[in-house]
């Protein structure tokens, strides 16, 4: 691989008589990475019904190399039924080495396309909020489709500017995660295309980019709070100097150690004045040192102030009843719900989180979980509804083993032949399942299941 002779010089500056083992790891596989998700299936069960070898990442519990030359695991149908993300391995780190407890409020600052986002919504178990930012609409788009084919509900998607948000959300959020826009540097090993990149926007370019974000969501995080900056490059002014430069213009932040790993390496302070603000207890990511990419990690705290109130502003009770067609649906449902959480919008049924500030000019592709469409004397469930609910939630369900050839029928989005599955009588909605979990929607009538597996996320066969 040809890299940039001022790349070359810098990396040989950095890791001294570590640049030759740098260099001779571009001859190597890359490594392929699958994430399980636990919100959905804890990992000794996946092991269980997993169909390739796996082997485990040693520094993130619920995650797995696989062989990407052999098995393609987004060709199957658990992929489609949200049990796992595909990964690098090294970019499973940031948010694994966030603390997040169910209840947090958690922003993810850029978050497209979810690989992060989805881990933070796993953790919080369908308590609290996962607000998932990202400036680029169309990656906005892709970022909630993954998020609600985890199955996570109490989710608010926004597609903003990260300095838009902070006069509505100040000190609102108990974590924040920023895997930063960089140069990518550390990424060229897996894909030369981020050579070219680099060469037209370089360290310098995103420093100041990174800079701004940092202090943006610093003015988010309550007291208290965790904050978790991240970027996938080298170079120090994009890591520690952006670091630093927060912890001399915010003194109540503080640096936290990270969970280690025999692989890490420590933070590279320069000089009296970085080493004062501990920034070895920062961790780099060598791929000629642990299998996975290049990677950055600064675990930061805000100091407590004493106490503080509750900023958060209760949602609006939906006022009257729920209309009948919902209500019927949701006595199938054995799940309890909050009426106060309610929403309707030109019959569209939302659940929404609790606590969420009013967010006048701000652009958003959801707010909570879309549940389905009031429609005329009639109320169809959503996607996204389905990839929430479990197969023991809901009464109708049609639970196809993977091996099923109507399974992969379902997913192209064709009619299906249940005669042999149910009664001649047997009609209305239909959970579709596959071993147990979730994949869409159908509605029974006479033995066959009308196909309501969402158009846009259909198995292509190009796949």
């Amino acid at each position: 691989m040809n890299l940039p002779k001022l790349f070359e010089e810098k990396m040989q500056t950095l890791l001294g008589a570590d640049y030759e083992k740098y260099i001779q790891c571009f001859e190597e596989e890359r490594h392929y990475g699958l994430r399980v998700n636990t919100n959905k299936i804890s990992v000794e069960d996946f092991l269980k019904i997993a169909p390739w070898h796996l082997e485990p990442i040693p520094w993130i519990h619920n995650g797995f190399y696989y062989d990407g030359e052999v098995v393609q695991p987004a060709k199957h149908p658990y992929y489609f039924a949200g049990l796992y993300y595909l990964q690098e391995p090294s970019a499973m780190t940031p948010a694994d080495r966030l603390p997040i407890c169910p209840g947090d409020k958690v922003l993810d600052v850029c978050a497209a396309p979810g690989g992060k986002a989805t881990e933070l919504g796993a953790r919080l178990k369908g308590e609290g909020l996962l607000a998932a930012n990202d400036i680029s609409s169309s990656r906005a788009k892709g970022l909630l489709k993954n998020l609600e084919l985890f199955g996570i509900g109490n989710l608010l998607i926004l597609n903003e500017e990260p300095g838009n948000l902070t006069k509505i959300f100040a000190e609102y959020f108990d974590k924040i995660l920023i895997d930063a826009p960089c140069s990518g540097e550390g990424m060229f090993r897996k894909d030369k295309k981020m050579i070219k990149a680099w060469e037209e926007h370089g360290p310098s370019y995103f420093s100041k980019i990174q800079k701004n974000i940092i202090m943006q969501a610093a003015s988010m995080l309550r007291p208290g709070g965790m904050m978790l900056y991240s970027t996938c490059t080298f170079d120090r002014s994009e890591n520690e100097q952006v670091i630093a430069c927060l912890l001399e213009q915010c003194p109540e932040f503080e640096l936290c150690e990270i969970d280690g790993y025999d692989g890490f390496s420590p933070g590279i302070p320069k000089g009296a004045e970085e080493e004062n603000l501990n920034l070895n207890k920062t961790v780099r990511i060598f791929p000629h040192r642990m299998k996975g990419e290049g990677h950055f990690l600064a675990l930061l705290k805000k100091k407590e102030r004493g106490f503080e109130d509750d900023k958060s502003q209760k949602g609006h009770a939906l006022s009257g009843k729920l209309p009948e067609e919902l209500e019927e649906f949701l006595q199938l449902v054995k799940r309890s719900f909050d009426r106060s959480r309610f929403e309707i919008n030109n019959g569209k049924v939302y659940y929404m989180p609790t606590g969420l500030p009013k967010m006048q000019k701000l652009r958003f592709l959801r707010t909570g979980l879309f549940l389905g469409e009031v429609k005329k004397k009639r109320f169809e469930p959503s996607q996204a509804f389905a990839m929430n609910l479990k197969k023991e939630e809901y009464p109708f369900v049609l639970n196809f083993p993977c091996t099923d050839e109507r399974v992969i029928k379902y997913l192209k989005g064709e009619t299906l032949d249940v005669s042999d599955l149910v009664q001649e009588n047997d009609k209305g909605w239909y959970l579709v399942c596959v071993d147990g979990y979730s994949l869409g929607f159908g509605k029974l009538l006479s033995g066959m299941l009308k196909n309501k597996y969402l158009p846009g996320w259909r198995w292509q066969s190009s796949r």
